[in-house]
């Protein structure tokens, strides 16, 4: 184990990993987004299924190769920041922290709004507000006790999400009709982009499942296995659920955008169909939470360990149960915070952002890493050397042109934010270099 992460226990294995990462990408995104990906390319909305599963392969080709050379805590931030320095470990770090706290905070209202349609009962506000209250220190409470009790929450949420996703797509496949599926003409690339930028937050979060590099069991094994089976497992079930769903509802599938697999699998096998994928979307959403207090505060943890933020009660480590506590604390009350004052239509393009952006960074990372370390045995090397990080990269600034100017200027702003924040810790803290 490195020396940054003693205290810390390695107990996580590839089963273990693989689950973390499919449960935090299969979140609030594949339950709502097909009704809105059809709403603008139609049939041919799985080309972009396939296009954001391209780049993710890509990307996480880098973790992997990444995650086999830095193997502490931290997961994007500490590649980063080994690769680049801590002003870079710094705004990758934040940049991290703030695009899962504002997933976090959109997928948290996506829950209690799904539960408002059916209950009522949760429109009011305070009730909304106990609700989440309850979720985000709830969740906090079972990671504090132990890592153990977190990763077994999350396997047990990611086969509670996939049963009905698995259900829908082998029951309602006798009631696709091929001729909804036909694609009459081929989007344009901006159209393809635009498009492909909105449907990249269901696909996001695979980096968030590496956090607890510090805590895997030899991770130069089991980080690429884990990322491998992952992606291929999330690739395949995207691509048949809008296979699927199309097929069912054909051009009325745009008009269901509060539950379109819901409403697929209602016109598949009736009421049972659209109760079993309701509670499905519930399961998943908090099991995407489950996941992201599970992994984001060991961010916090790792920015304090480094002294890239001079607070170094973030890094404590809870005597009994081997858990940065602190971190995780505070990460739940900032995610409370958010997700009481937010909605979620206003933070899912801030999310996908602030993620591109930290993937571009590990994609650079990849290439300077090569050049500033030594390999070691048995570390992961991407085959076809510059190729793929350079692929990554290209595509990657792709979607980032398809940010608004409003965005980008909003973008820029913050990175100069983060500048001048950095500066003033760069003082506090006489460690930083």
């Amino acid at each position: 184990m490195n020396k940054k992460d003693e205290g810390l226990k390695r107990s996580v294995g590839v089963l273990g990993l693989s689950a973390n990462i499919v449960n935090i990408i299969i979140g609030a995104g594949i339950f709502a987004l097909p009704a809105v990906i059809a709403s603008k390319m139609g049939a041919s909305s799985i080309l972009a299924y396939v296009f954001c599963g391209i780049l993710i392969a890509l990307v996480m080709l880098c973790f992997a190769e990444a995650g086999s050379k830095v193997t502490n805590t931290g997961g994007p931030y500490t590649y980063i920041k080994t690769a680049f320095g801590n002003y870079a470990g710094f705004v990758g770090g934040i940049f991290a922290i703030s695009g899962t706290l504002f997933a976090d905070a959109a997928v948290s209202n996506a829950l209690v709004n799904i539960l408002a349609s059916a209950y009522p009962f949760f429109e009011n506000e305070w009730v909304r507000l106990s609700f989440l209250f309850i979720i985000f220190f709830g969740l906090a409470f079972i990671n504090i006790i132990g890592l153990k009790q977190g990763i077994g929450l999350v396997k047990f949420n990611t086969l509670a999400k996939l049963i009905p996703l698995l259900v829908l797509i082998i029951v309602g496949w006798q009631g696709v009709s091929f001729s909804n599926l036909h694609i009459d003409s081929m989007p344009s690339i901006k159209k393809l982009g635009e498009t492909s930028l909105i449907l990249f937050f269901a696909f996001q979060g695979a980096e968030t499942g590496l956090v607890v590099g510090g805590e895997v069991i030899n991770p130069r094994r089991t980080v690429p296995r884990a990322i491998f089976i992952s992606i291929l497992i999330v690739v395949c079930v995207y691509v048949l659920i809008q296979t699927v769903s199309q097929g069912i509802l054909g051009s009325e599938l745009p008009n269901f955008k509060a539950a379109p697999l819901a409403e697929a699998a209602k016109a598949a096998f009736g009421p049972v169909g659209y109760t079993l994928l309701f509670f499905g979307a519930v399961v998943s959403m908090f099991g995407f939470l489950s996941g992201a207090i599970l992994n984001n505060p060991r961010v916090v943890y790792a920015l304090s360990r480094d002294r890239v933020i001079p607070l170094k009660a973030l890094s404590k480590i809870h005597k009994s149960f081997k858990t940065p506590h602190i971190a995780i604390i505070v990460y739940a009350i900032i995610g409370f915070i958010l997700s009481a004052t937010s909605s979620f239509e206003k933070l899912a393009i801030i999310a996908s952002s602030a993620m591109l952006i930290i993937y571009l960074g590990v994609a650079l990372s990849v290439m300077k890493l090569r050049k500033s370390q030594k390999p070691k045995e048995g570390e992961f090397k991407i085959p076809g050397g510059p190729i793929v990080p350079i692929l990554s990269i290209i595509i990657i600034l792709y979607f980032l042109s398809n940010l608004s100017i409003t965005e980008i200027v909003v973008t820029g702003s913050f990175i100069v934010v983060l500048t001048i924040i950095y500066s003033i810790f760069r003082r506090l803290n006489k460690d930083l270099k």
